[in-house]
């Protein structure tokens, strides 16, 4: 299990990563791209918020299939769950305790700007 946190502590969740950090990614869709944090794949199950679940906000928009979550005080994106697969969340690669994000050197990225769920 890891720890992930917002800035200021307020928000606290424990995570099970599903492949360790081989799942970690960036986005280039037009959240992501602002964003600018990678993140890597925890299934739905695999995620509690074990404080501060009321101290978080939410941002959708489109499908609101994704949805993004923030901490209220320091603004801090701590996870989201997906569009391209629902039942897992993509959680913030750099709010995990230990985790010293030049280490990972280049992480892929993932074509957000031509989501298959885009295409008619």
């Amino acid at each position: 299990m890891n720890i992930l946190s917002c800035h200021c502590g307020a928000v606290e969740l424990q995570i099970k990563l599903s492949d360790g950090f081989n799942t970690a990614r960036r986005c280039d869709c037009s959240f992501c791209q602002k964003r600018g944090a990678p993140a890597v794949s925890v299934l739905l199950a695999d995620l509690t918020v074990t404080r501060g679940q009321d101290n978080l906000s939410k941002y959708t928009w489109g499908s609101h299939t994704a949805q993004h979550f923030f901490c209220k005080t320091c603004g801090i994106y701590t996870h989201h769950q997906r569009r391209s697969n629902p039942n897992e969340y993509g959680v913030n690669l750099g709010a995990i305790a230990g985790v010293h994000l030049a280490s990972f050197g280049d992480i892929p990225w993932l074509d957000g700007r031509n989501h298959p769920k885009d295409r008619s």
